[in-house]
């Protein structure tokens, strides 16, 4: 997270960070003792004055006065703003509507800095074995051409669908992880990878559905 903090203090901002994004203000002194098993208000302050002289967080004379202030860990640099483009299979191929539904923010480390980067929505159970869910949103890199077994998003003729792809012979096979499913073969030039699946959300909640 920061080249210039210890462990302890780099723990303690991240506890910071986690408590902002799940309660939606600053935890006290006290909860950060308790969450570090610190026993005294002094232990915790050493380490927020290490923050704060760093230049990582403000406080006031005041409870829950933290703010977390470095231009690193501001909102605008932590995420990007990504489209969801719709619906994907993972199954048999659908159609996919490419109008924006969505923008959603997610994490800059999972974009990785890819240019249009878009997010797709995924339909079917043929890629649990990879951890990709129904419902789940694929981060999609745009691509044209991918590696053998890469998993990528890619149409066929007039649908698309989310898979493994292996290179054949005779043309391409879209490989499922979901041994209920067999894969499909395919003639190359039946085939336009869309790009190439980068990182997942998943919404426990279904609110994203």
């Amino acid at each position: 997270m920061a080249k210039n903090l210890t462990d302890k203090q780099q723990q303690i901002l991240q506890f910071i960070l986690d408590y902002i994004r799940s309660e939606g203000f600053p935890p006290s002194i006290r909860e950060i003792g308790t969450g570090f098993e610190i026993g005294s208000l002094r232990g915790v302050t050493v380490h927020l004055d290490a923050l704060e002289r760093k230049g990582y967080i403000s406080r006031a004379n005041t409870p829950r006065s933290i703010k977390v202030v470095h231009p690193s860990l501001q909102a605008s640099n932590r995420v990007a703003m990504l489209p969801v483009l719709g619906t994907i299979a993972a199954g048999q191929p659908i159609f996919m509507d490419e109008q924006v539904e969505d923008m959603l923010p997610v994490p800059s480390e999972m974009v990785r800095n890819v240019k249009d980067a878009f997010l797709l929505r995924v339909r079917g159970d043929s890629m649990i074995g990879d951890g990709i869910m129904p419902h789940d949103l694929v981060v999609i890199k745009p691509q044209k051409t991918a590696n053998q077994n890469d998993i990528v998003a890619v149409f066929v003729e007039d649908s698309a669908t989310v898979k493994r792809i292996s290179y054949e012979k005779n043309g391409i096979r879209l490989i499922s992880s979901n041994a209920n499913y067999d894969p499909i073969p395919i003639e190359t030039e039946q085939a336009a990878i869309i790009g190439k699946v980068i990182g997942l959300i998943r919404d426990y909640q279904n609110m994203l559905r």
